[in-house]
């Protein structure tokens, strides 16, 4: 595995980790505030039970329960106060009112930093009751539980972070030896086939050189060598063009490509069965061998198929280019036209019962669409087949 490689395998655990750190960050946030919550309503049942129990056995204000102030008011109004209590937190206005046979409600009061929970209530003797809860130990135990779960949170982050950092490499690691490998196999085959096309190249532009030098040269022998060193050539290209495509780490050189130009290079080199409409230019930013290679595929399928003409149309229509490459054929089978640009897809149209063809070369086109943002789509029509490649003009 090159450094390269790695480098992209080491990302991509990375990615992984940081979604495991996600997703771990989810849960921790949604068992917190379940535990909150349920902490919160433990909290306050316990604190209503404290201060309805110490109303009921309250007898005197000398002796009340740990953390608890009480005021006892007798019949005659009288009023008497548990030894300590804060200045400010009893509430008169409660105490007068249930004493009057009213029902007030518990109610929250800070005095300071100091949080009292306050509960005031009439019993059958006629006295009425106050007692007043310190809620500094409730949420002390809050906090320290808050605390807790916040640092073991974290901690669980990281451990999630680290753990699926360490899964997605190693998960990733027999996927980025097969990369390695097929990388390897692209570059060894590039450069052998690279070779014999660089000598084919040289040699035909020698019989050329030759036949142009010759006292009589033969015009038909002279436009086959043109023919072959242009054909050394785009095999040169299309072969440099494919070992960048094969390469994730490698982007290819942009240009901006007239597509009507393309379509009647194309349309010449099929032949006359192929007719091109394309007036105006219709200029992308792209690849022009991969355009090429794009626009070649699209017309072969439809000469294959068709019956007797081809016809490519070029426009540009709302900042994008459109070619349309229709055939006079059978049309495609509808039950083989969702899976037509899928990689080894079976593609047969009506009429090839039991002949079985693969659709990479289509498949090749949708590639080469969307890296230029574009697309490619069968466009139903009556008859035969008309595919539609659209890409943004420049």
């Amino acid at each position: 595995m090159t450094t390269g490689e790695r480098g992209l395998a080491r990302r991509a655990a990375v990615r992984l980790g940081a979604q495991a750190a996600g997703l771990a960050a989810v849960l921790v946030v949604v068992l917190t505030t379940v535990a909150v919550v349920v902490l919160v309503e433990a909290q306050r049942a316990q604190v209503t039970a404290q201060l309805d129990g110490a109303i009921a056995r309250a007898d005197d204000v000398e002796d009340p329960p740990a953390g608890i102030f009480l005021l006892l008011r007798g019949p005659g109004g009288a009023v008497e106060a548990s030894p300590g209590l804060p200045d400010g937190v009893a509430d008169s206005a409660a105490l007068a009112e249930a004493a009057a046979g009213g029902d007030p409600p518990a109610v929250e009061r800070n005095v300071g930093e100091v949080q009292f929970e306050i509960a005031t209530q009439r019993r059958a003797d006629g006295t009425t009751v106050q007692a007043i809860l310190d809620l500094t130990a409730n949420h002390a135990e809050r906090n320290r539980l808050l605390a807790t779960m916040l640092v073991t949170g974290l901690l669980g982050l990281l451990g999630a972070g680290a753990a699926g950092t360490w899964l997605g490499y190693r998960a990733l690691a027999p996927l980025s030896a097969a990369l390695a490998l097929q990388h390897r196999f692209v570059a060894d085959a590039g450069h052998e086939l690279r070779t014999p096309l660089t000598l084919l190249g040289t040699r035909a532009q020698i019989l050329r050189r030759r036949l142009r030098r010759s006292s009589d040269p033969d015009e038909e022998a002279l436009g086959e060598a043109d023919g072959v060193v242009a054909d050394a050539a785009r095999l040169t290209a299309i072969l440099e063009d494919l070992l960048l495509a094969a390469d994730p780490r490698s982007a290819r050189a942009t240009e901006p490509v007239d597509l009507a130009a393309v379509a009647h290079e194309v349309g010449r080199a099929a032949g006359g069965a192929v007719r091109v409409e394309a007036d105006a230019r219709a200029v992308v930013r792209g690849s022009p061998v991969a355009l090429t290679r794009a626009l070649t595929a699209l017309v072969d399928n439809a000469v294959r198929h068709a019956r007797s003409a081809v016809t490519v149309a070029v426009q540009a229509d709302g900042g994008r280019a459109v070619v349309d490459v229709t055939d006079d054929g059978d049309g495609v089978d509808p039950a083989a036209a969702p899976r037509l640009f899928e990689r080894f897809s079976t593609g047969a149209r009506p009429g090839d019962a039991g002949r079985r063809r693969y659709g990479i070369g289509l498949a090749l086109v949708a590639e080469i669409a969307a890296a230029h943002h574009g697309r490619v789509e069968l466009v139903p029509t009556p008859t035969g087949a008309t595919f539609r490649l659209t890409v943004p003009l420049a």
